[in-house]
């Protein structure tokens, strides 16, 4: 047989051909090679604008318009001590994963060349820092070029016989910084720039010392540049050689981590269990797990045994033995008020477990002992490993108690504690020059490693926010805190949006290609109603009579799909940020905003383009027929709630636009009572609004918010047409439709409001399917006191699933069901200006109608899966960020004022209880040393959720009761955010 491998004799190429061999196993378990050529060429540019060379003899790549990329590295790089002619930086690998923020500083690293080799292993070991290199290439500014090494003959480098991966690319890349050196000096001599290697590896910069190559750990390098001594507080501590300690083994104070392959082993033999680890919001002692094998989550009780896990991490666990089982905690332990003053240089000490944890840990164990919990306790855990850490950057400021007073005077490195915004996350130990600039700042930090030997986790500085309590300072921490991309839209972004900008209109001649397969609806008597100052309007409505008695009902949402192309620069953007985020002040949008609040906005009295849901139903609002088609309409009036309510009401009113209205909402109230019929829940949560004063956008009062008949009417053909649409894209993909589930909660979820429920009111909760908890949520009724039924509800809503989107193919039919709803299927498609999801199921539905052919995107069940997992973050991150807007914007609304107001006691501890106040929306913890100068003794009952309170001031204090007590504001000493401190007046 004819060998296929070309030889130089042949083939005079061939010696520009290298091979790549992988080894991989089948399914049937045999070994399988696998050899691709790789050819390497010399038309490669080094893209630096004083290599004429390159300019005019290389292969120059060309954007997607044909213009020729104009080449990246400046011809005037900056010089620094050492290298004062100008340089170009070359990191390597793990300089990019240990100080990716240095890199986006704007003060510092330009002219940044970023290997193939580099890129390619950084893609392999952490695709959140691939995707911020990303952006950084993409920077004009910046000027990061990306060098395909692994292409070009001079600087491939082949693996050798008994070469680890790791030592070829530190090779790979000591050899393109040398032939940068090389290619340059040949052009212009002396005058040429440093290629400086950046790396944090020893023996890699032995290496290149040794090779006679300029190379730098980050530290030597950031001491050379201007800034060098603020900037040096952004390398991780671990990184600087300087700080290196050796440990001895008795120094450790953590539990060893299982080796991955015992993990690994342990989680299949059902010996170990794997999950996401959730630390209590009200003991930072105390963490659970789900996992299958337990119908309850597992807690992690104590310091060693959550054994260095943070909130959000992939952990595996170890059962502990059923006599070392415990109760969930039922006392408040929050972190800065056990372990305040303490040392941040004393991290390594004997004293694991600090006096203050052992005395509120030995006071659990006492209760849970104690008979009348007998028979309670709950599986606990220990976690013997972490899969993959969930860490990120965070927001927080430095802890006054724990800075010397050297240290705010001086310029040295000081060790001080930082305490996260998130209560759920450790005290992070900081090294930094800068203590004195940063007290009461609002600063960003990230965790770089946690250490067996350290009782906390140690992080880096990455950049000040600004003061506390600021405006500006608070709204960034806000959005950095869940992940909101706010940045401005980029010019690539931009650069997509129509050319015509405020002046497109709708073509008026039928035969334009806009117009194709569009049906003329702007005959229709069509409005929108929407929120007050509504102006990205997604949808509007319409509804006329039939001849034949029946109704014509219409819902039109906003054609996003038509000006954003799949796959092109927005499109990109709108799916990393998934969904507009609202807060009290603004709005972060997902399109840019000539999209959402023009051209795409349903505004009145203007042509727009539609994607619109149309059915023929009967006066009981039975379904006779639907269908899909793209659109033009013209909407008659924007409404808001109280306008199309007050319109309806007035009996005056006999225009054929209200009267459509009327039947829009006669329609929806039969809608809705089916949809209860079938099971829906009516679940609730603290609603309020922040009004705010016009000229200066301070918050002056909170209302709270009034349900409307004309919010269901919308609500009610929303949920029709996500319905209708659902059904018809799993039609045309069943394995590639994006659709919404609502998981059945596991009935365990309930079950400690179902017991609360039988004790304190003698009511069931019967949670066999959504129909039998909406029935019994209807019977939870209190004649005395109408809200306790809307607290139960809103409890009620605390114990179920997040609904998620998802594949279609990624799950049985049965697991598509919407809980919530009572629908066997449903999706997202109303909303596309400010939801991702929508704008995927507008493309799907178009191509399900045969408008467009499907795009490649759409139909790969990969992408769609990755997406699907974005967007569920960003929806969830979305919502908790407006709660968390809403929250500070009471505080500040509060501050200085003082207001008595009804509350209900949700959830009651041994040392406090929470009271939500519902004319603010709002819940707070009252503590017991709250109620007087020295805490007094109390009395708690868990069997009958009562907490008895002794002393100068008897209270008891029950769940579900109602209470009176006094709302002012506070700074929160812990986190330094400013909202609501609560006093109790008394109980009714």
């Amino acid at each position: 047989m004819a060998s296929l491998k070309r030889s130089v004799e042949s083939d005079p190429l061939a010696a520009n051909i290298s091979n790549k061999i992988y080894v991989r196993s089948t399914k049937s378990g045999k070994v399988q090679k696998i050899v691709r050529e790789v050819y390497l060429r010399r038309d490669i540019p080094c893209s630096s604008k004083l290599c004429r060379e390159c300019q005019h003899q290389m292969l120059i790549p060309k954007d997607a318009l044909g213009k020729p990329i104009p080449f990246v590295l400046s011809d005037s790089p900056a010089g620094t001590k050492v290298f004062p002619q100008g340089h170009y930086l070359v990191p390597d690998t793990n300089a990019f994963l240990t100080a990716m923020d240095l890199f986006e500083q704007e003060s510092a690293f330009y002219d940044v060349i970023v290997l193939q080799i580099v890129l390619e292993e950084l893609r392999n070991r952490s695709l959140p820092l691939y995707n911020r290199l990303i952006s950084l290439t993409k920077s004009e500014d910046k000027r990061f070029y990306v060098f395909f090494n692994e292409f070009r003959l001079e600087t491939h480098v082949p693996r050798l016989e008994g070469e680890t991966v790791n030592d070829r690319n530190d090779r790979a890349v000591r050899r393109a910084v040398a032939w940068y050196g090389e290619h340059l000096a040949r052009i212009k001599g002396k005058d040429a720039p440093a290629i400086v290697m950046l790396s944090n590896d020893r023996d890699n910069l032995k290496k290149a010392k040794q090779e006679g190559i300029h190379a730098c750990s980050l530290a030597d390098y950031v001491r050379q540049l201007k800034d060098g001594e603020k900037l040096l507080d952004m390398i991780p501590e671990t990184q600087d050689r300087d700080q290196i300690k050796e440990k001895r083994p008795g120094d450790n104070l953590y539990p060893e981590y299982f080796s991955m392959s015992k993990m690994m082993t342990g989680v299949k033999s059902n010996l170990l269990h794997q999950g996401i680890f959730n630390v209590s919001p009200y003991n930072y002692l105390e963490g659970s797990i789900r996992v299958p094998a337990f119908p309850k989550a597992l807690l992690i009780l104590g310091r060693e045994n959550i054994n260095r896990a943070v909130d959000g991490d992939l952990v595996v666990v170890e059962v502990l033995p059923k006599d070392q089982w415990k109760e969930p905690s039922t006392q408040v332990i929050e972190e800065d008020a056990i372990t305040k003053n303490e040392n941040p240089d004393a991290e390594e000490s004997d004293d694991f477990v600090s006096e203050r944890e052992r005395k509120a840990l030995q006071e659990e164990v006492k209760r849970t002992h104690s008979k009348t919990t007998e028979g309670h306790a709950q599986p606990t855990a220990k976690v013997v490993g972490v899969i993959k850490r969930n860490w990120r950057q965070y927001v927080g400021h430095i802890d006054q108690s724990s800075v010397s007073q050297s240290a705010q005077q001086g310029r040295k490195q000081d060790s001080v504690f930082v305490i996260p915004m998130d209560k759920k996350i450790p005290k992070i130990r900081l090294r930094t020059r800068q203590v004195s600039e940063l007290l009461g700042k609002r600063i960003l930090v990230t965790i770089d490693a946690w250490d067996r030997s350290s009782r906390h986790p140690s992080g880096h500085f990455v950049r000040s926010l600004g003061e506390l309590e600021t405006k500006a300072a608070e709204t960034e921490a806000l959005l950095l805190e869940y992940d909101v991309q706010y940045r401005p839209f980029p010019k690539t972004v931009l650069d997509c949006l129509p050319k015509e900008g405020h002046d497109w209109r709708v073509p008026q001649s039928l035969e334009d290609p806009g117009w194709k397969d569009r049906q003329d609806l702007r005959d229709l008597l069509i409005c929108s109603i929407d929120p007050i100052g509504c102006q990205d309007i997604d949808d509007a409505l319409h509804s006329r009579p039939l001849p034949n008695g029946n109704f014509e009902v219409g819902v039109h949402i906003a054609d996003v799909s038509h000006f954003v192309k799949p796959g092109n620069a927005m499109d990109a953007e709108a799916s990393i940020r998934g969904t507009t985020v609202y807060l009290v002040d603004k709005r972060i949008d997902m399109l840019p905003m000539l999209l959402g609040t023009d051209l795409c906005s349903l505004k009145p009295y203007v042509e727009r383009y539609a994607f619109s849901v149309i059915w023929e139903m009967t006066s009981d609002a039975d379904i006779v027929g639907s269908r899909f088609t793209k659109s033009v309409i013209k909407s008659r009036e924007a409404f808001s709630y109280e306008q199309a309510q007050l319109r309806v009401d007035d009996s005056s009113q006999q225009d054929e636009l209200t009267t459509s209205i009327r039947t829009l909402l006669a329609l929806s109230k039969k809608l809705k009572q089916k949809r209860l019929d079938a099971g829906a829940l009516s679940l609730s949560s603290p609603e309020v609004k922040v009004q705010m004063e016009s000229e200066t956008s301070d918050p002056i009062d909170v209302k709270t918010k009034v349900h409307l008949d004309t919010m269901s009417l919308v609500e009610e053909f929303m949920l029709l047409a996500n319905t209708s649409v659902a059904r018809r894209i799993y039609e045309a993909f069943p394995q590639t439709a994006i659709l919404r589930r609502h998981g059945a909660p596991p009935k365990t979820n309930f079950d400690e409001l179902s017991n609360q429920l039988k004790v304190k009111r003698g009511l069931d909760l019967s949670v066999e399917s959504s129909r039998a908890l909406a029935d019994s949520l209807d019977r939870c009724v209190d004649e005395k006191e109408p809200f306790f039924n809307t607290l139960v509800r809103i409890m009620a809503t605390r114990c179920m699933m997040s609904a998620e989107y998802f594949c279609s193919g990624t799950q049985a039919y049965p697991e598509f069901r919407h809980y919530g709803l009572a629908s066997e299927i449903y999706t997202h498609f109303t909303s596309p200006i400010r939801r991702y999801a929508d704008l995927m199921a507008h493309r799907q539905l178009a191509a399900a109608i045969e408008y467009e052919a499907i795009h490649p995107s759409t139909r790969s069940r990969g992408k769609l899966e990755a997406v699907c997992k974005n967007i569920n973050v960003r929806h969830r991150n979305a919502q908790l960020a407006g709660r968390a807007s809403i929250a500070y914007y009471v505080g500040q609304a509060l501050r200085g004022k003082a207001t008595e107001e009804d509350g209900f006691v949700m959830k009651i501890f041994s040392n406090g209880f929470v009271v939500l106040v519902p004319r603010f929306g709002i819940e707070s913890l009252i503590r017991l040393r709250d109620l007087a100068e020295t805490e007094p003794q109390a009395e708690f009952d868990a069997e009958n959720y009562v907490l008895r309170v002794s002393g100068s001031r008897e209270v008891r204090v029950e769940l579900f009761q109602k209470v009176r007590v006094t709302v002012t504001d506070q700074k929160d000493e812990t986190t330094g955010k400013r909202g609501v401190r609560m006093e109790l007046v008394k109980t009714y």
